[in-house]
């Protein structure tokens, strides 16, 4: 099926475009996270079905680190041409109407549908695939971009490497129009390193070619680099698929997920049809908590990709903490919750997080020591909330403890909050 071409014609429509690839980079981390939070311990099971689990738990681990790593390269080609990164998106579910047509997101356990969902999102370009049962495209096609609108709107694009190639086509369109330096006018130091952020794969994006590569590096990933998909994304989806599969013909009863359900603590604010709510006031706990660090982690990079005149050792302490706080917080916390009960309503399920967003993420002030006081506060509300909670959250106060303490030195004493 021959997909539209994307416009870009100023750099207006290019901002657009990247915002919504960031956004999506973002919601497809999340999907990923949330089907590796959803299995079960290997443990409670034996031989080939334990090393299953245990292989999909490291892929999905290993796939949703690199959906990490997109949305750094996003966040640079963002920087680069002078936007400010953004951590914003909306909630799930997300249907169509936000996203092209045929983009819909939602979270789902570890199974059937979920691996059929991640092989239509990770397609190679011009691939034919189904969506998993219950994604069915409910709105039109957005009309096509004309070159001489000067305001940016939404365009159709099938895949996300169809999106990717329309924004390389983009910015060789610009830079060729108004020159490559009027185009990269960000500054080299909003850029996010390979070794600051101890991830070779990592690209700064500085000129056309640092570009064309960051977006190259996003392709191979996910759907292949011309074709070759085997070991993207695509092609360890396609192998997982087919060992759950085997698995499950050959033993109807095996059940690597636990019944989670994405579980809020409110109805979104942006979401029109009602979600599933926790009403067990421990799990409510224990989400806010998993919210609450998850929330620190894009305030953090937040910061990181938006700073002023932080020092270095200050770019790196901002880093360190917001990967200390996903990998030693979010993740024991969220995982844990996926053993808890939603509430009496809902006696089946256990409760996913939903990676709940309570507002539009937006930014801080510019000045530097205000917006360390507000990063310091939230943390020390985490570590004061994890420490609460000894049973269920003891070492994650410990990590949150720590990170907190690390942003209170460099915090004028007379600015730092003492969580009550």
């Amino acid at each position: 099926m021959a997909e539209s071409e994307i416009v870009i014609a100023n750099r207006e429509h290019l901002w657009w475009l990247l915002v919504e690839a960031a956004q999506l980079e973002h919601m497809i981390m999340c999907e990923y996270l949330f089907a590796e939070f959803s299995l079960e311990s290997s443990g409670k099971f034996t031989g080939e079905q334990a090393d299953a689990v245990d292989r999909w738990r490291g892929t999905l681990h290993d796939i949703a680190v690199q959906e990490m790593l997109h949305l750094a390269l996003v966040c640079n080609l963002m920087a680069a041409v002078g936007a400010a990164p953004t951590f914003g998106r909306p909630n799930f579910p997300r249907r169509s109407g936000y996203f092209p047509a045929s983009v819909q997101l939602d979270l789902l356990p570890f199974g059937e549908q979920s691996l059929l969902h991640f092989l239509y999102l990770e397609r190679p370009e011009g691939m034919e695939r189904q969506d998993a049962e219950g994604f069915l495209p409910m709105q039109p096609s957005l009309a096509p971009l004309d070159a001489s609108e000067a305001m940016p709107r939404g365009q159709e694009f099938a895949t996300v490497g169809h999106l990717y190639r329309g924004v390389e086509r983009g910015l060789g369109i610009l830079a060729e129009r108004i020159g490559e330096r009027a185009l990269f006018v960000g500054s080299p130091r909003a850029q996010a390193t390979p070794e600051r952020f101890q991830w070779p794969q990592l690209i700064a994006v500085t000129d056309l070619k640092s570009a064309q590569s960051a977006i190259d590096e996003i392709i191979a990933q996910g759907e292949g680099a011309r074709g070759e998909w085997k070991s993207a994304h695509y092609g360890r989806f396609l192998t997982m698929w087919e060992e759950y599969d085997d698995l499950r013909r050959r033993d109807p009863h095996f059940q690597p997920a636990r019944p989670v359900s994405p579980a809020y603590s409110r109805q979104p604010f942006d979401v029109v049809d009602p979600v599933r709510l926790i009403t067990d006031p421990h799990t409510r706990r224990v989400a806010e908590l998993a919210a609450l660090s998850y929330e620190l982690v894009l305030q953090l990079l937040t910061r990181f990709f938006t700073h002023t005149d932080e020092t270095e050792q200050q770019l790196d302490v901002l880093v360190s903490a917001a990967i200390d706080t996903m990998a030693g917080v979010l993740r024991p916390i969220a995982t844990t919750l996926t053993t808890l009960p939603v509430g009496p309503e809902h006696p089946e399920a256990t409760a996913g997080f939903s990676f709940e967003m309570f507002y539009t993420m937006g930014n801080f002030v510019p000045s530097r020591e205000p917006a360390w006081s507000l990063l310091h506060e939230r943390a020390a509300i985490l570590a004061d909330r994890c420490g609460a909670l000894p049973d269920t959250a003891a070492t994650a106060y410990g990590v949150s403890a720590d990170i907190a303490a690390n942003l209170a030195a460099h915090v004028p004493a007379e600015l730092l909050a003492t969580p009550r």
